[in-house]
């Protein structure tokens, strides 16, 4: 898969969703009364054609579930086993599209995060998705799902928050790592359209990544993600001016059940840039800091899923993602 395409699976994913893999949004209510909300797909304002279950979704897409939870990923994708979705019976369906509700003219990306999370809110509105919500936000899109319960409180249940970004980020890691990462930092305005052969190596990564997939599903997935790699690098360019001072002066998140899911394998873009002192280094930080935002609630907890990557945790390690979130549901 070429690096950059790779690379934007990392920290540069959208928030509030957590899963797709059907060609609907959808929204699943269950015996609780929280609904779970996902963003997982397209670039903000692009038609969401996603089916999903208590725990798929997509950009602005929805899902309803035990007690419901709103969340945002980015591009990425995941799905959960059809076996588990089968035996909690969340399989309700409910298709939720931006045009269908005068939400198909937002802005491009970059934007903030209160601008995100102001547009999801009034979707779930138009759509009359019914709350309190349990949002679950992925890499970048845990930005999104904070910032959503720093505006909303009294809206939100709970968070789930997969391999999760922050403002700190770069105070828990080596000095090394900074500058790499720094150096690395791609202009998507510069780099070159993906040759041929860059587009067949990353299909067939990908295809390999959603093999369990229904085919028509898996394709036009693979397509998106290849006609709209650049969007997700768009969507940080505004981070260190604007998101990172939002989320800082947001003020507290609410006192609501909190589950930080920590990926524990290697990652595999700083696996090919950095030594594997300051690789070591580089985890142990995100873990530290993974620990603090658990702690920043009272009733917030940490996971440390081993062998999961940062990338594809959703994707590979469903499983334990179902299972936080039919906690957080129970609390």
């Amino acid at each position: 898969m070429p690096e950059h395409l790779h690379h934007i699976h990392g920290p540069n994913d959208r928030m509030c969703a957590t899963f797709r893999r059907n060609a609907n949004d959808q929204c699943e209510r269950g015996r609780h009364g929280t609904t779970v909300i996902g963003d997982n797909g397209p670039a903000p304002g692009a038609p969401v054609r996603r089916r999903r279950t208590a725990a798929d979704a997509a950009p602005l897409g929805l899902g309803r579930a035990e007690r419901g939870v709103p969340a945002r990923r980015g591009p990425g994708g995941s799905r959960l086993p059809e076996r588990a979705g089968r035996r909690r019976r969340v399989h309700h369906e409910r298709a939720v599209r931006p045009r269908r509700h005068g939400l198909e003219h937002v802005r491009a990306p970059p934007r903030g995060a209160a601008e995100v999370a102001v547009e999801l809110r009034d979707l779930l509105r138009a759509a009359a998705v019914p709350g309190p919500f349990l949002l679950v936000g992925h890499s970048l899109g845990a930005f999104y799902a904070r910032r959503y319960a720093q505006l909303f409180p009294g809206e939100v249940a709970g968070l789930l928050l997969l391999d999760p970004g922050h403002e700190d980020i770069l105070d828990h890691m080596p000095a090394q790592a900074a500058e790499l990462a720094e150096r690395m930092r791609p202009d998507p305005a510069r780099l070159p359209e993906l040759t041929d052969e860059q587009r067949r190596a990353a299909r067939e990564a990908y295809a390999r990544l959603y093999a369990e997939w229904p085919a028509p599903v898996r394709e036009a997935l693979i397509d998106h993600h290849l006609a709209s790699w650049r969007t997700s690098l768009r969507e940080t360019e505004n981070f260190e001016t604007e998101v990172y001072d939002e989320l800082r002066d947001g003020g507290p998140l609410p006192d609501v059940p909190l589950i930080v899911l920590t990926a524990g394998g290697v990652n595999p873009y700083w696996a090919k840039f950095m030594p594997e002192e300051v690789m070591r280094a580089a985890h142990d930080g995100v873990r530290a800091l993974h620990a603090a935002i658990a702690r920043s609630v009272p009733r917030g907890r940490q996971r440390v899923i081993d062998g999961a990557s940062h990338q594809h945790l959703h994707v590979e390690r469903a499983g334990e993602v179902l299972r936080a979130i039919r906690d957080l549901t129970a609390a």
